[in-house]
């Protein structure tokens, strides 16, 4: 999908200029195929493996969209809907939901299936929450997301009822 040239406010300029982010880095998706190494004990790739492979398209993405070092804060709602098989073909898309101050929710959907199918699978999809910090690891500001489609609404939505729900399961832990 692709975004306004600008990507911020038209005719900002100084500190705030330098807060907008080039076009087309609202996501990213990373593919490949799933390979031996990766299986578990039952012939299916191994979720941590999926999981790293999650972390990494969702760094990439909020790297890009910030244009710093970003560190993960949280990962919530995984859900695991079909194994991969290995000789798979895998295909990871991270897009930003929303942004705070210095953070970015990242909603991650993962596909797969046979290369040479018409159509991959969805086999798992989640939140995953980073944070952009400097080089002491001091989080620092991130462009602002303005969803601008229906379906970027929707994930706005989505990661603000993540955010809300968390905030009341935190008040709430022993």
């Amino acid at each position: 999908m692709s975004r306004d040239s600008e990507g911020g406010t038209p005719g900002a300029s100084g500190a705030d200029s330098d807060l907008r982010p080039a076009p087309d880095r609202s996501s990213m998706t990373l593919r490949f195929l799933a390979e031996p190494s990766s299986v578990n004990f039952g012939g299916k790739v191994h979720g941590g493996a999926l999981m790293k492979w999650i972390d990494a398209a969702a760094y990439a993405c909020a790297a890009a969209w910030s244009r710093q070092y970003c560190v993960t804060v949280s990962v919530g709602n995984i859900h695991f809907r079909e194994p991969i098989m290995v000789g798979n073909l895998v295909e990871i898309q991270a897009r930003i939901a929303a942004t705070g101050r210095s953070s970015m929710h990242i909603h991650v959907a993962v596909a797969a299936g046979d290369p040479r199918a018409d159509a991959l699978q969805r086999t798992t999809d989640c939140l995953i929450v980073f944070v952009a910090v400097d080089e002491e690891g001091r989080p620092v500001p991130v462009p602002p997301f303005v969803p601008a489609t229906p379906y970027e609404h929707r994930l706005a939505r989505y990661a603000a009822d993540l955010r809300r729900a968390h905030a009341e399961l935190d008040a709430v832990k022993p």
